[in-house]
């Protein structure tokens, strides 16, 4: 599925030919600022969450037998148009389909937890995660089994200006992980982990939890990436540079992917080059050792892999 613009657009490959066909494809109206699906577990139907510049959080379900698109839920939580402070520029979803976070690039964040009754998904009002002064660079959903959801964002909180050492005023912001875990007995949702990390790191890639692999996160910096987890030691990588490359300049990720199947799972990462990377780690149950990182091949750089 690709997102362009105002058109949303289903394509699937064609094992016969080797080449992809539309399956269908609709105008929206609006901005499509991000696109996610999810499944919830024990169903065997993929829904997609679309973030927009409506103010609103969508989900659609494709229906075959009417080839297109129906909305299942369309949940108001702030104005329309992209403004910084109203969520839609980031989608999360938990890998069990039990929660959604949208939020935007300042200040505000709301959760919705998702369920099924009678194998139709029902969506909850919206929790709260906000934190003013508060920039979010990138936004992803952590694979923690079923414990609580795991929310994980890069942001920088840039302070008051009114403190002498607010980052506004010093000019020295500090980037950070943060962990949100939504709690599924109490219902809300908990700030519960900060860990500084690199001022250039951008994107985050989540690690399948067990029995695929050892969970945690991939924090991609500039030239290299580093492997996080909570009570765990970081685990860095560079990234293969070209032979030719000015040694001034840095290597920026764009777009990823993670291939997943039973006992075998890496990621292919391409920088702004349009250089492919293959990312695996090496690790024994929840212990990383080391993270290999190889190149893979050169193509156009993608907005979405």
């Amino acid at each position: 599925m690709f997102r362009i613009g105002n058109i949303l657009e289903l394509i699937r490959p064609d094992d016969r030919t080797g080449k992809a066909h539309t399956v269908y494809k609709q105008e929206v109206f609006g901005q499509i600022r991000k696109l996610i699906p999810f499944r919830l577990t024990g169903l065997t139907t993929d829904y997609v969450v679309v973030g927009s510049d409506s103010g609103r959080i969508t989900i659609l379900e494709f229906k075959p037998e009417k080839e297109r698109f129906e909305i299942l839920h369309q949940e108001t939580y702030g104005k329309t148009g992209c403004r910084r402070i109203v969520p839609g520029e980031f989608v999360a979803a938990d890998p069990k389909g039990r929660a959604i976070m949208v939020g935007a690039l300042e200040k505000q964040k709301f959760v919705y937890i998702l369920n099924r009754e009678n194998n139709e998904v029902t969506i909850s009002s919206p929790l709260e995660a906000h934190k003013p002064h508060n920039i979010v660079f990138d936004m992803c959903g952590l694979d923690v089994g079923y414990s609580n959801p795991v929310f994980a964002c890069l942001e920088i909180d840039y302070g008051e200006s009114e403190s002498p050492f607010a980052a506004v005023v010093t000019g020295k912001p500090q980037k950070n992980l943060v962990l949100y875990e939504l709690d599924l007995g109490l219902n809300h949702v908990v700030r519960n982990y900060v860990e500084a990390v690199d001022i250039s790191a951008h994107m985050l890639l989540p690690v399948p939890a067990e029995p695929d692999g050892p969970g945690g996160v991939i924090v991609v910096c500039e030239n290299y990436v580093v492997y996080k987890k909570v009570d765990h030691d970081d685990r860095e990588c560079p990234l293969p540079r070209r032979n030719d490359m000015d040694q001034e300049r840095k290597l920026f990720c764009i777009s990823y992917t993670l291939h997943k199947q039973k006992g075998l799972f890496f990621f292919i990462l391409q920088s702004d080059l349009g250089d492919l990377y293959k990312i695996s780690l090496n690790f024994t149950d929840e212990q990383v050792h080391s993270i290999q990182c190889q190149y893979f091949d050169t193509i156009m750089p993608c907005s979405a892999i």
